[in-house]
């Protein structure tokens, strides 16, 4: 067996490389990837090479949204048996700080998530994995599909956060692949109006497939005299921030109702944004944000399996693992006809 990683080897470049075969150790099993998708994420860190506080340094792997089949067992695994369907969280931590103890590892001050410096990322061939973080899929969901768990945990740990309710008013900036799985997210938790922003028809027609009460494109309306007259002036009860822009960002705080909340899920590229405090105090908004996702990916591959969520609706581009490169271009320059794109891996 060969294994083979797509590094990112500077901006807007990509090389694929043979590398080491992995062993898994005690409570690993191997996984041969099958699907990984093109996160946000990974595509700031391909166009800026970095996001957030997070930079990248010599020769990278992206992809953390990732699935595959159990190819062997580590020492110790129980749990699995081989030829089992997976689906990877992608963050793995200590276990013994005050917030894994608490269920709330995902703030893990030694978190270690694919993908993110220092931390190698999936777009390879193989992957030696802790066991008790590779979730097994049922019959009826594809390793494809199983690509998606990841996204969805992160919309539904979202709506957890914002504490969406049913007939909620929610306004959604950011009609890309985590604004999409917010909107499915918060129809799922009983939300009655839900009203979705971007720039992009292709994008905005889609989220209105999927449920959207109102879309509004941002460049051709006034976005503010349009929430203004949809809230008849209130405001909504929760805003979630998907873009990852700072325009998006610093407009939160205009949006949302007195007394609601804000929901920040994007990250943008660059570290500090400016921001209007005075209105958050004179509106007494609640600001929380959403780190990825925490106990989630259960109730995600449950809501997928009994379909009680239905990510059919979001359109995904599928590239071979040869054609990495190409995917990456396309993704950052054809935003107006791709939302949701996937690497086959084999």
């Amino acid at each position: 067996m060969k294994n083979r990683a797509a590094f990112m080897v500077g901006i807007d470049k990509m090389e694929i490389r043979e590398i080491d075969m992995p062993t898994p150790k005690f409570g690993e099993v191997l996984v041969k990837l099958e699907y990984v998708g093109i996160c946000g994420s990974d595509v700031h860190y391909f166009s800026d090479g970095r996001c957030g506080d997070y930079v990248i340094e010599g020769d990278f792997i992206l992809g953390h949204e990732c699935a595959g089949t159990v190819v062997e067992l580590g020492e110790g695994v129980s749990t699995h048996k081989i030829g089992d369907r997976v689906a990877l969280e992608p963050g793995l931590t200590c276990g013994q700080c005050e917030f894994c103890k608490s269920g709330r590892y995902n703030i893990c001050p030694n978190l270690a998530f694919l993908a993110t410096p220092p931390v190698q990322g999936g777009f390879k061939n193989y992957i030696a994995y802790p066991a008790n973080m590779a979730f097994r899929l049922p019959e009826n969901i594809s390793t494809q599909t199983g690509a998606f768990v990841e996204p969805l945990a992160v919309g539904l740990n979202a709506t957890d956060m914002g504490n969406v309710k049913v007939g909620d008013s929610v306004l959604i900036l950011g009609a890309g692949c985590i604004g999409l799985v917010i909107l499915l997210a918060c129809r799922a938790y009983g939300a009655s109006d839900i009203t979705i922003v971007d720039v992009v028809p292709n994008r905005l027609e889609v989220a209105r497939q999927l449920g959207a009460t109102h879309t509004i494109n941002a460049s051709e309306t006034d976005v503010f005299a349009e929430i203004d007259k949809i809230s008849n002036n209130a405001g909504v009860d929760k805003v979630f921030e998907a873009a990852g822009y700072p325009a998006t960002i610093a407009q939160t705080p205009h949006f949302v109702k007195r007394g609601g909340t804000i929901v920040l899920v994007g990250i943008a590229a660059q570290e500090e944004i400016s921001y209007n405090f005075a209105k958050i105090m004179a509106k007494e908004i609640k600001i929380v944000s959403s780190l990825c996702s925490c106990n989630k990916y259960p109730q995600t591959i449950s809501a997928l399996s009994k379909g009680v969520i239905d990510i059919s609706g979001i359109s995904t581009n599928i590239f071979d693992f040869d054609d990495i490169q190409n995917a990456f271009e396309c993704v950052t320059s054809n935003k107006d006809n791709i939302i949701k794109a996937m690497i086959k891996i084999s």
